[in-house]
């Protein structure tokens, strides 16, 4: 075979393999688009186009910020009220008729209707009837750790008449105890302190007096017991009068979502700065419908100085009852007597300031210390920023005359007692430190045993639980058998003495429990663990 010959055979040769592999190809190719058409001929949706996740990008972060910076300084305020014996009448029908000291009677319901305060009336049955029965309530409210060392601001109306105030942070599992330092009730505030928490993180404080109307408000708190909740909005007014009752209440409205149990919770600004603490919300139904209320953080922070510094709020009166200002009446009344602004004496308080001095009903107060009195506001700041025993130079009209009167200033909670002076006292509700497990136990002996069908040789009997204690927390009964505390043994009274002498606040205790099932003691004995967290 010539050159020329090899080399047109391996030509032949070669062409014949690459045919041969294209063609191998070709099926495979064609098999693999045969299989993916019928794949997608047998989807549910052929002609849907499937998501495609994009990778995550971080959106304006302001309030998500805000969220994380504050979070952890709002707290979840848990109160508990033990029954209050009341006394009773019977009605028409012979059946008894429960009677409050503080029903009102009117039929108006007045501001009650307006103003959904966030617990309402905790010994009531829901529909404004008190409970017959009485038994043990519990609400929820929140509130704001203002300094380190576990000060907490909050509304006086979130533990007023507590037996007992519980604190949890977002996080924690822990409650804790809470007592109270004071508290006052014109402002709707109170000062608790807890220990035991570590590394606690005060909220920044703001200036509400640099809130202007549509600046950015954002709520946290624990509306409907759901903790860390956080809403926004708007500041929709400032100084709001609700109650023209209340002189020392001038609210910032908001529209930031909040709820009942958001009360005592700060209002903030879009700083993170806390700007008012939120104290009532305007319903008819309960629920939020767009309007809120909360007192400026300024005032707050008077209030709460005076606490820490005293255990209560002193403020200076003269003694008088005057027409609200800004309405249809005072401004009537005052061009009826010639004047186009000042406050209206209502009455003068027997005995009070104003009466030693000479003023009489029916003056008008047209200036304090030489400065004009436009209304109500500027007579009370005035007032109250004197200190007790100090005079002050109050003007008025009388008979178109200008009259002089220097008046001492007496302390508002002496002079009128029934509307300022509950916020005087402070019932020691909590006992911070203490760490016994609240209940009372018994020996078991062998006859014991018997006639409770009692195998175990263990154990001692709870004969009761104190309410709120720690044995309460936990979980355990009257005729629980408690048989070891921690996996040691239980045998006597003294094992549980001895192992409660090694807890410290703050332990974890774990009982290992017998407890009988079914009615009449008679059932079988049944196993059970109850754990908890010593109270600090």
């Amino acid at each position: 075979m010539s050159f020329f010959d090899k080399m047109r055979s391996q030509k032949l040769l070669s062409f014949t393999l690459m045919l041969f592999t294209l063609s191998i190809g070709i099926v495979i190719g064609t098999l693999v688009n045969s299989g993916v058409k019928a794949a997608r001929d047998s989807s549910a949706a052929p002609d849907a186009t499937p998501l495609v996740i994009p990778n995550p990008v971080e959106l304006s972060n302001s309030f998500s910020q805000l969220a994380k910076q504050v979070e952890s300084s709002v707290v979840n305020i848990q109160t508990t009220y033990n029954p209050k014996p009341t006394r009773t009448t019977m009605n028409r029908r012979g059946r008894p008729a429960p009677q409050d000291d503080d029903e009102d009677n009117n039929g108006s319901g007045g501001m009650d209707e307006f103003l959904y305060r966030y617990f309402g009336n905790p010994f009531g049955n829901g529909n404004g009837a008190p409970n017959l029965q009485q038994p043990r309530s519990s609400a929820t409210g929140s509130g704001v750790v203002v300094d380190a060392n576990g000060y907490i601001l909050t509304n006086n109306h979130v533990v007023d008449k507590a037996d007992r105030i519980q604190v949890k942070f977002t996080g924690d599992p822990i409650q804790y105890p809470a007592k109270v330092i004071g508290v006052d009730a014109p402002t709707d505030l109170a000062v608790i302190k807890i220990e035991g928490k570590k590394a606690l993180k005060p909220a920044k404080v703001g200036n509400s007096d640099a809130v202007q109307v549509g600046d950015w408000a954002v709520a946290i708190g624990s509306p409907f017991g759901f903790q860390a909740t956080v809403t926004a909005g708007i500041i929709s007014a400032k100084e709001r009068d609700v109650d023209p009752q209340q002189q020392f209440q001038h609210f910032l409205q908001t529209d930031a979502a909040i709820n009942p149990g958001n009360s005592g919770g700060p209002l903030l600004n879009i700083r993170g700065e806390v700007i008012g603490i939120n104290t009532a919300i305007a319903s008819r139904s309960g629920g939020f419908q767009g309007v809120g209320f909360a007192l400026p953080i300024n005032t707050a922070a008077n209030v709460y100085n005076d606490i820490i510094k005293h255990g209560k709020v002193t403020r200076g009166s003269i003694g008088i009852r005057f027409t609200p200002s800004g309405t249809e009446q005072s401004s009537a009344l005052l061009k009826s007597f010639g004047v186009d602004q000042g406050v209206f004496v209502q009455e003068v308080t027997p005995g009070g300031p104003a009466e030693k001095a000479g003023m009489r009903d029916g003056d008008i107060i047209v200036g304090v210390n030489g400065k004009p009195v436009k209304d109500g506001g500027d007579l009370v700041n005035t007032v109250i920023a004197t200190q007790i025993g100090n005079p002050v130079n109050i003007s008025v009209m009388r008979d178109h005359k200008r009259q002089d009167f220097k008046v001492v200033v007496g302390d508002l909670a002496q002079i009128f007692p029934d509307r300022f002076g509950n916020g005087d006292t402070v019932k020691p509700n909590s006992e911070v430190g203490a760490t016994s497990f609240g209940m009372s136990i018994k020996n078991l002996n062998d006859q014991w045993r018997q006639t409770l069908n009692l195998k175990d040789k263990n154990g001692v009997l709870v004969d009761s639980v104190e309410p709120n204690s720690f044995a309460e927390d936990v979980g355990l009964l009257k005729n629980d058998v408690i048989v070891a505390i921690n996996q040691q043994s239980v045998s006597s009274t003294d094992d549980v003495t001895r192992i409660r002498g090694t807890l410290k606040p703050g332990s974890a205790v774990a009982f290992r429990v017998l407890r009988q099932q079914g009615r009449g003691g008679n059932g079988p004995w049944v196993t059970t663990y109850l754990a908890g967290t010593m109270p600090n």
